[in-house]
């Protein structure tokens, strides 16, 4: 005889059993943000400005495009350690098919991109290779294909008419790549909704072997992750080029702690099951923001690497699942 399963809680069930330091944790993301804002505009006053608002929703656009597809794949319980490499190897892919494909650069690149995602992503669920292994390798030989392609130098984009549209701005004031991030989160975030996607992510990252147990299709769940996440690393890649107007072997590279960041500081487990995209958007922003702030107030730029190491940890240490770590190694 065999024990019926029980139910896994539902998101509204959760919701009514929380305490009030897992809403606080929940809402930490949003109060960081309203938090450093507020900072920056006493530090400097002039912040405050639709201008300078503008800028700073600008540059966060690639990176909210690289935390949300790498969020997919901390919800399943792995990590991505790929995406930066990934992403200067598809601004170096960009500036190279542009001449001969045009427009479709764009979507031929994210394509790729997605593809090189989802090779990986098999490696990790047909040879059972753990993901930050296989992830790890990833970013090496992307790195060193970027480099040999492109002649271990940048290379100038001249037809900008095909990334011309993400330098407009909605409105006057709403750049257009920081909108295409936000489309590009609703529409992921609705086909997670609306599906049962949500339910395997979530199933996948809380107990693989429950949800093996359950019926959910776990190795396609985590290989469908993978290729969002290779794919958004190619739109971001776009999102660079167009604001940077050339590709370059490296340009990404100093993205992956920002990412990994932007995700535990929006709440997101590191052992998966728990978090949003959304939350790693405001990630993101609050990140984006301590990029920008941090030679406002002062801070010397060599202290920036250190800053993200210590947030990492302290995000990691709210928000770790201990019911899955066993043993700390």
């Amino acid at each position: 005889m065999t024990t019926p399963l029980l139910p896994r809680p539902t998101a509204e069930s959760v919701a009514d059993g929380a305490t009030a330091g897992q809403r606080l944790t929940s809402l930490m993301p949003v109060i960081a943000l309203v938090t450093l804002l507020a900072a920056l505009v006493i530090a400097d006053p002039d912040f405050s400005t639709v201008r300078s608002l503008t800028a700073v929703v600008r540059t966060a656009a690639p990176l909210m495009v690289l935390a949300a597809g790498a969020t997919l794949v901390v919800l399943c319980g792995g990590i991505d350690l790929s995406i930066a490499a990934m992403c200067s190897l598809s601004t170096v892919f960009f500036a190279l098919w542009l001449p001969n494909l045009g427009g479709v650069t764009i979507l031929v690149v994210i394509a790729v991109a997605g593809a090189l995602g989802a090779l990986q992503g098999l490696a990790h669920v047909v040879l059972r290779i753990p993901s930050f292994i296989v992830t790890l390798g990833g970013m090496s030989i992307f790195s060193a294909i970027a480099l040999v392609i492109s002649g271990a130098g940048p290379i100038r984009v001249v037809d900008r008419d095909a990334t011309n549209w993400l330098n407009l701005y909605v409105g006057g004031f709403v750049p257009m790549s920081f909108l295409m991030a936000l489309i590009v989160v609703t529409a992921i975030s609705l086909v997670l909704r609306f599906t049962p996607l949500e339910s395997w992510v979530q199933a996948t990252g809380y107990s693989e072997a429950a949800a093996r147990l359950a019926g959910t299709p776990v190795d396609r769940v985590k290989v469908l992750a993978f290729t969002i996440s290779g794919a958004c690393a190619g739109l971001a890649a776009v999102l660079l080029v167009s604001r940077n107007f050339s590709g370059s072997p490296t340009m990404a590279d100093n993205l992956l702690l920002p990412a990994i960041a932007a995700i535990v500081v929006g709440g997101t487990a590191i052992t998966g099951g728990h978090g949003s995209l959304w939350r790693s958007l405001t990630g993101a922003l609050v990140v984006t923001l301590l990029r920008v702030g941090l030679p406002i107030v002062g801070v010397p730029s060599a202290w920036e690497q250190i800053l993200y190491g210590v947030i990492i940890v302290a995000a990691v240490a709210l928000t770790l699942d201990r019911s899955k770590v066993l043993i700390i190694k």
